[in-house]
């Protein structure tokens, strides 16, 4: 493993072509959604079937959420939040010009505290 090389360092390097940086931006939201997705399930000892349940989801849109297949409506963003009692940041990173936009999706408790 010593001739390892840091993710950052690669997506550097992929981010230097425009047409890669374009689509790492297209798919930026759905990718941050799935991450967290995966990691409330693992946290919570969850199948996607129980996730989903929770939520009142079909286990199907769990999985394309969780695979980062499509980019979430709002509305979904807000039903899981809800429904999770989680609040959601998520932070896009754009590289032209470069910049990280934070949008925060969360439950109504989290933003009265």
């Amino acid at each position: 493993m010593g001739n390892s090389i840091p993710a950052e360092q690669v997506f550097a390097e992929l981010a230097k072509d425009p047409a890669t940086r374009a689509e790492f931006e297209r798919h930026a939201i759905a990718d941050a959604v799935s991450v967290w997705l995966v990691g409330y399930r693992a946290a919570h000892d969850l199948s996607q079937r129980q996730l989903a349940a929770r939520v009142g989801m079909r286990q199907s849109a769990i999985a394309r959420l969780e695979a980062g297949d499509i980019e979430p409506k709002m509305s979904t963003l807000l039903r899981l939040s809800r429904a999770l009692g989680q609040r959601l940041e998520l932070q896009v990173e754009h590289w032209d010009p470069p910049m990280v936009e934070t949008v925060i999706v969360g439950t109504l408790a989290a933003k009265a505290a």
